[in-house]
């Protein structure tokens, strides 16, 4: 099988906005800058962490221009790409592309369900509208058209599709992928999903928040999975699923946030109507950066 087009740990990005709702370009930078220096493979602005959801279209713009100069080449920009019409996702997978990113994450948000050839045809519009690697995803826990694996399978088919980030926890669920797509699409694990466990069936790495908090150590446990050291890197995946699991009990981009602040960053806190991260989430938050060497 070829090398995977992308491959290894990219963090999902958060986006600090200013209280007059201008993107904060220092912040994310030195952010960018100091997730490099820490091995990631990667950087993903506007994924879920990112609240793509809560921001306008100048502010998603701002938060991929500033990453893509932040990142000057050193590694590989996916930008999220979400929207619930098929023009606007094309508009902005252009848009992003005209900024230098050199991948596309494609989001498919629904206020009501859409059929499978709907789905597959909005993701092969986005598809056809760049020359990039696409990356696919889906988290069925909030979106109101999902993804199916024959929808998957005809998805496949088209060149530039290179990767799926299921984050429906269901660790099957992407051996099914895996098996119906035949090689053609690779698995990045979401922190829905236990790392080492998608890298052991398959998996080429991960998009998700936490790698933004403990990046060295999400990179450890790739390298670990890598070289098939799996008593180690279940070792270290121990540990890290602390966080995981702080990050499904309360809100993501308040955890992220607020993980990110003790570190340093005045990333801010979520943006409204979201709720910041609650003390018992602070407290919980702090220990499981301490027990993991990340505070």
């Amino acid at each position: 099988m070829a090398e995977p087009k992308l491959a290894g740990v990219f963090p999902y990005l958060v986006s600090p906005v200013c209280a007059d709702g201008s993107v904060d370009a220092a912040v994310l930078a030195r952010l960018c800058d100091d997730l490099i220096a820490a091995g990631v493979h990667g950087l993903t602005p506007l994924g879920s962490t990112g609240e793509f959801a809560y921001l306008s279209a100048e502010q998603r713009r701002d938060v991929v221009a500033v990453t893509v100069e932040a990142a000057a080449g050193r590694v590989p920009v996916v930008a999220g790409v979400a929207a619930t019409t098929t023009a606007d996702a094309v508009a902005q997978a252009k848009a992003y592309a005209g900024l230098g990113v050199d991948g596309i994450l494609a989001i498919m948000e629904a206020y009501f369900p859409v059929p499978d050839d709907g789905v597959v045809a909005y993701f092969t519009a986005i598809a056809q509208a760049v020359s990039l690697p696409v990356v696919l995803y889906t988290n069925p826990n909030f979106q109101r058209s999902d993804l199916t694996v024959p929808a998957l399978k005809r998805l496949s088919e088209i060149d530039n599709i290179v990767a799926i980030k299921d984050a429906s926890s269901n660790t099957g669920r992407l051996l099914s992928i895996m098996n119906a797509t035949a090689g053609r699409m690779d698995i990045f694990s979401a922190s829905a999903h236990i790392p080492a466990a998608v890298m052991l069936i398959g998996g080429v790495g991960w998009m998700a928040g936490p790698a933004c908090v403990v990046p060295r150590q999400s990179v450890e446990l790739y390298d670990l999975c890598r070289a098939a050291r799996w008593d180690e890197a279940m070792q270290l995946q121990r540990k890290l699923w602390g966080l995981n699991q702080a990050f499904a009990k309360h809100n993501l981009a308040a955890c992220i946030k607020g993980a990110l602040r003790m570190q340093g960053y005045a990333v801010g806190d979520p943006l409204p109507p979201q709720a910041p991260l609650s003390e018992e989430g602070e407290q919980e938050v702090r220990a499981v950066l301490q027990a993991v060497g990340a505070l």
